[in-house]
């Protein structure tokens, strides 16, 4: 099958990809102290140099006490912000582009034994897991304190020369911990019975987002339905709850659905072939990007366990471009196993396209 779907150019606002490939965001934790290095400046030019549309940085987090888990993942405020600019100047100079994803990880606990927070966690409910309240819920002024944070990030986006911005508002971090009636039961107007009312939360930051970039940069937010402790969660049931998730962060100034899954090919309701993003696009009427697996025979949390994967075939995803299911996709461990992956898939070099290993990880290639 032809691969010129993932080479169409493609526009949105001021962010002008020449083909429809990103490089998905994957926390690295090699940035001591919350300052990325020159390692990571060259780790993403590589990624440039090897022909992605975009990249999304790895996460890196606003200006609140607790909104990183983990001291090697960079923060996007103070010290830290010359040496974005560095990093950016380092991917333009390749001819790529890059976005910074800005994200608070809430309630999600450390992954060393030996983690303790830093300052007050937040939280919607003072829940880790359902049913599980170990924590002080936030308060309105940690609220507006937060969203506040989100938007001097996207303010400095700017100010660096970034060419968009994405949100996390996945995987059971902050932002998601609100939007699922899990984790949220608050009374007030930050919590409530649906999915519309939990959106709110979210809504505001995405608003603080686009007041800070200002009108013409595009506003990525990326979505999921699971959790990193519970891949089976929903934050919509149906079509018309997605509906309902999805209006008011529109509204607010979302550009572009970022829908994570674990398999990208695995339809997201009963009756329909439809992915996440694919869905998301239906009922959105807005660009998606789609990610998951793409171009590998496994799943990415089994790489956490030790687990390898090989190249896999591309025409089912192809497929769904051709028919605009979805618009972009996003690619995550091949292009860390490869920066030269994009080039490989372009030139037909298949037979050099490169197995992930979990090795992989431990390095800035």
């Amino acid at each position: 099958m032809s691969v010129d779907a993932l080479f169409r150019p493609f526009e949105v606002k001021s962010l002008k990809m020449p083909n429809r490939i990103v490089m998905a965001p994957m926390t690295r934790s090699f940035s001591p102290g919350g300052i990325p290095t020159s390692d990571v400046a060259g780790y993403y030019r590589r990624r440039a140099e090897g022909g992605v549309g975009l990249i999304v940085t790895e996460g890196t987090v606003v200006e609140r006490p607790a909104a990183r888990n983990d001291a090697a993942v960079p923060v996007f405020h103070g010290e830290a912000l010359p040496e974005w600019k560095k990093v950016v100047e380092e991917v333009h100079a390749a001819g790529g582009l890059i976005a910074p994803q800005l994200w608070h990880v809430g309630s999600a606990r450390g992954q060393g034994a030996d983690w303790a927070p830093l300052g007050k966690v937040d939280s919607p409910s003072g829940m880790t897991t359902p049913g599980n309240r170990k924590l002080e819920p936030m308060t309105d002024e940690d609220i507006a304190d937060t969203i506040a944070a989100f938007g001097r990030s996207a303010r400095a986006t700017r100010e660096l020369g970034f060419d968009a911005v994405e949100i996390h508002g996945a995987h059971g971090y902050l932002i998601d911990q609100f939007f699922w009636s899990g984790l949220n039961d608050r009374a007030d107007k930050w919590g409530g019975g649906t999915i519309a009312d939990r959106a709110r939360f979210g809504a505001e930051v995405v608003r603080a987002v686009r007041e800070g970039v200002g009108p013409d940069m595009a506003v990525i937010l990326r979505l999921s339905q699971w959790k990193s402790h519970d891949f089976g969660a929903k934050n919509a049931h149906d079509p018309a709850e997605l509906e309902a998730w999805l209006a008011p962060l529109a509204e607010a100034g979302v550009d572009v659905f970022h829908c994570s899954q674990r398999r990208f090919w695995e339809p997201e309701f009963e009756g329909s072939d439809l992915n996440f993003a694919g869905w998301t696009k239906k009922v959105s009427g807005l660009p998606t990007i789609t990610v998951g697996s793409v171009g590998l025979d496994g799943e990415f949390i089994a790489a956490f366990g030790g687990a390898g994967s090989k190249p896999a075939s591309l025409d089912g995803l192809i497929a769904r471009l051709e028919r605009d299911e979805f618009d972009l996709v996003a690619v995550g461990r091949a292009l860390l196993a490869d920066p030269h992956w994009v080039e490989k898939i372009r030139d037909g070099r298949l037979d050099e396209l490169k197995d992930f290993e979990r090795s992989a990880m431990a390095t800035l290639s």
